[in-house]
């Protein structure tokens, strides 16, 4: 392995209720406490919960073995909200495993403390 820089963008934003509308691509795909706001049509974020990848976000976030665990982390009143950015299928785990290095998101375990890839740069746009 040597040393790459992936370039990724954030794909929306997607309330749980809505998540079946996730794009079908190899993704990876974030997690979040949010709070609709009806008046503005907004979803203001609260934190991370969770990162994780996968080729269809929908069919994985649908039935995720750590659901339970999301909600854990989701006080009255606040839902889950998702995003996803686009990335190659052969770099997903990589660029998954960056994310949570840099981000050790509550519910991760792997890779939160560990980068067993070479240097890796990820940017972020959207």
């Amino acid at each position: 392995m040597a040393t790459q820089t992936f370039r990724t963008e954030n794909q929306g934003y997607w309330r749980d209720r809505n998540k079946n509308g996730f794009p079908n691509h190899s993704r990876v795909y974030f997690v979040y406490e949010a709070s609709y706001n009806a008046n503005s049509n907004t979803v203001p974020l609260s934190h991370l919960i969770y990162i994780g990848e996968a080729g269809d976000v929908g069919g994985r976030t649908a039935s995720h073995e750590k659901c339970t665990d999301w909600l854990k982390y989701v006080q009255k009143d606040n839902e889950l909200c998702f995003s996803t950015a686009c990335v190659q299928s052969q770099d997903r785990i990589r660029v998954e495993a960056a994310y949570i290095y840099k981000h050790k998101s509550p519910v991760n375990t792997e890779y939160k403390y560990v980068f067993p890839f070479d240097q890796t740069t990820v940017i972020s746009t959207g």
